[in-house]
């Protein structure tokens, strides 16, 4: 099982993390949302609870909990800069299906 990052992405999680002044990572999951189902969901992380799962790379740590690993597994997080639009992309292997708009899926 493994959550990992792009370059791009562990320098903005860094700088993120940085500019909040505190935080030991980015907590990666899912919530019940959109058309397909399933939404992505980032948040720093101050405190670890206990079903936490922590991938590190580069430096970065990313907090995943059991229940959302099993959809999650194996997910690179990517960060992309498109014109003028900037964000995290995920490129999840149990992605089965998604909307049209790329803001929810199905596995």
């Amino acid at each position: 099982m493994a959550i990992t990052l792009s370059e791009s992405a562990a320098n903005r999680v860094r700088t993120f993390l940085a500019n909040r002044g505190k935080g030991i990572g980015l907590r990666l999951g899912i919530k019940t949302s959109g058309c397909s189902g399933l939404a992505y969901v980032l948040e720093f992380v101050d405190v670890l609870n206990e079903d936490d799962q922590v991938f590190e790379q580069d430096g970065v740590k990313v907090i995943v909990d059991s229940k959302s690993l099993v959809y999650l597994d194996g997910t690179q997080l990517d960060f992309v800069k498109e014109g003028l639009n900037e964000g995290f992309k995920f490129s999840n292997p149990n992605v089965k299906d998604q909307c049209g708009c790329g803001e929810s899926f199905n596995v």
